[in-house]
């Protein structure tokens, strides 16, 4: 095997590492990213170029606890309220969308600051255990959404055997 295609075979080698190693971290971070997209509403042409220009990929950054009762999920989601954000259990997974809508306009000193947010968005967080969708319980403060699901009374149970 001459030099040069050694050198290949190790730069294709690492290659390949590097590509496993993108996919692992994609896979990995998948859940917690969330696409933000335009609005339902119908637009015209120009408005909706100008739309999927100015959207992308956000963060709602989520927690999950378990204990022996229940799954809580926590999740940012900053500048809403409460009316703007939908819930929904779909298999195991707890489905968190809605479109926001953030206007703010203030002027300090010889700045004027004018932001908005304008779009859909769904995070969807797995649950690790069955839960019972009708004793559910959510509220959102301070821009923070937490959701509490009681886990189901049918789920699974470890039954201990003796030998005899």
């Amino acid at each position: 095997m001459t030099a040069m295609q050694q050198l290949r075979e190790g730069f294709n080698q690492a290659w390949g590492r590097v590509v496993e190693g993108w996919e692992q971290l994609s896979r990995q971070a998948s859940g917690a990213m969330t696409k933000f997209t335009g609005g339902r509403e119908k637009r015209g042409r120009e408005a909706r170029e100008l739309a999927e220009r100015s959207t992308g990929w956000g963060l709602l950054a989520a927690e999950v606890f378990d204990d022996n009762d229940r799954v809580v999920v926590r999740v940012e989601a900053p500048g809403m309220s409460k009316d703007d954000i939908q819930l929904e259990v779909q298999d195991d997974f707890l489905i968190v969308s809605g479109e926001k809508h953030v206007a703010r306009e203030r002027t300090e000193g010889r700045w004027h600051v004018n932001e908005c947010a304008y779009g859909a968005f769904q995070r969807v967080v797995p649950l690790p255990d069955t839960v019972d969708t009708g004793k559910a319980d959510a509220s959102y403060k301070h821009g923070v959404l937490r959701v509490e699901l009681p886990k189901a009374t049918n789920r699974r149970r470890r039954v201990q055997v003796t030998v005899h």
